[in-house]
């Protein structure tokens, strides 16, 4: 099992910034894959960034230019930080972990509040 603990969230104008960050606990040696997904009110859960072992990034077009991913693998963490924040970018955040045996994405955690006023 792994766990995961998001951070970070909270409320934000439009244009500024926010960081949040997913701590990994539990068999993360099996981790691969982390990221972020997202939900807006009334609309379908997104994608909206990844990162693999090994440094590949994948994005949502949505956000590409103004979100970025790290990881820090000693520390199992997963972080996004979030520029130019606009009104759509509100939504619960979810980090969410892959394994190495899984094409899917096994674990998620339980979300963090991102508001973007206008």
């Amino acid at each position: 099992q792994v766990q995961l603990v998001e951070s970070g969230g909270g409320l934000v104008q439009a244009g500024g910034s926010l960081r949040l960050s997913c701590a990994a606990s539990g068999r993360t040696f099996d981790i691969y894959n982390m990221g972020w997904f997202r939900q807006a009110p009334g609309k379908e859960r997104e994608f909206v960034a990844s990162m693999r072992n090994g440094g590949r990034t994948y994005y949502a077009d949505s956000v590409k230019g103004r979100f970025t991913i790290s990881r820090d693998y000693a520390k199992n963490t997963v972080s996004l930080r979030m520029n130019g924040l606009k009104p759509e970018d509100t939504a619960v955040y979810y980090c969410v972990a892959g394994l190495f045996t899984s094409s899917d994405y096994d674990y998620w955690g339980q979300g963090t509040q991102v508001t973007v006023s206008s």
